[in-house]
């Protein structure tokens, strides 16, 4: 970001190969299947939708926080808030690939189907405010 390569950088686990037990199969699917219809959704290529890792510029934060009603505000945690939020602020996104390991401590927060679910609705629901305007 400071380089000025890209306006929102999006960390990428799916790059690197992974370790045996860091990403269940059915949640790897799920991101493959997220980061197609993001990448069709905002005309540039977004090829992990939930990675924790993201960077953007303060100014930038607060102004997707502030419009955060637009895409819905019930996105459980965060991502596709920001990416959404970064493609409506026109900002270029860029992919940066990470290493992503198996956790070695505690358990997922993550409840696959319930949040899944939750995840595709917003996926719809954004797609009505960015495709078919």
């Amino acid at each position: 970001i400071a380089s000025g390569t890209g306006e929102f950088i999006n960390g990428v686990r799916l790059v690197y190969p992974m370790e045996k037990e860091a990403m269940r199969t059915l949640n790897f699917i799920g991101n493959k299947l997220f980061s197609m219809a993001f990448s069709w959704m905002l005309g540039q290529p977004v090829k992990d939708t939930l990675c924790g890792t993201k960077v953007l510029w303060r100014k930038d934060y607060e102004a997707i926080a502030a419009n955060r009603s637009y895409f819905g505000d019930f996105d459980p945690f965060g991502d596709f808030d920001l990416i959404f939020g970064a493609a409506k602020l026109n900002r270029k996104i860029v992919d940066l690939p990470i290493r992503y390991r198996e956790r070695t401590y505690g358990t997922t927060n993550i409840s696959r189907w319930k949040h899944g679910i939750l995840l595709f609705r917003m996926v719809a629901f954004a797609a009505r405010r960015i495709k078919f305007v």
